[in-house]
């Protein structure tokens, strides 16, 4: 099989709408029924939502308190909105930066979790954060079990990032299979 990459020149929102076509369009194209996307805000799962309204959307956020204490960053008024237009929204504890995180941020070091994100974001940061949420909707029950799926993210805000993958529970990390990049920038931030 031959199969293109879409690469951008530099990570950013500018890439958003672009890289939610060649998601959905992809997504169609093999009949995938499950799109996981990370939006933080809700703005760019508002966007997917406009151009596929046929596909199970399940928005990943960062956990409450990722920038401020007890905070979520994603305002009720939205996710309200994206769960009655069936989006589910899933805010948790990001996959590789749980335990892991609070060691290296009271005693120092490195753990395996950041180790292997830090690996990724060889990649791109878009890479990782597929990964990631891709395992994060599994784990929370949000998407059928060894199933194809596409999982869009990005480098800070909007999306630049789609793949197709069929994730893996959590527990089982090392059987996640990446199995198309569909876009991801050139450059990373």
């Amino acid at each position: 099989m031959e199969r293109g990459v879409f690469y951008w020149e530099k990570p950013g929102t500018k890439n958003t709408k672009k890289t939610l076509d060649l998601a959905v369009n992809r997504a169609k194209k093999l009949k995938i029924k499950n799109i996981v996307i990370a939006s933080c805000s809700g703005v760019t799962a508002k966007k997917l939502l406009k151009q596929s309204k046929s596909i199970n959307i399940v928005c990943i956020t960062h956990q409450a308190g990722f920038y401020s204490p007890g905070k979520s960053e994603m305002a009720q008024k939205t996710k309200t909105f994206l769960e009655k237009h069936g989006v589910k929204v899933y805010t948790g504890t990001h996959f590789f930066g749980g335990a892991g995180r609070a060691v290296r941020m009271k005693f120092g070091g490195l753990e395996a979790d950041e180790l292997i994100a830090n690996t990724l974001r060889i990649f791109g940061q878009g890479i990782k954060v597929t990964i990631e949420i891709a395992i994060m909707a599994l784990d929370a029950g949000l998407i059928p079990y060894n199933e194809e799926i596409i999982a869009i993210g990005g480098s800070g805000k909007g999306a630049d990032t789609a793949v197709v993958c069929r994730p893996a529970h959590g527990k089982d990390f090392f059987s996640f299979e990446l199995r198309e990049i569909i876009c991801k920038p050139r450059h990373k931030k």
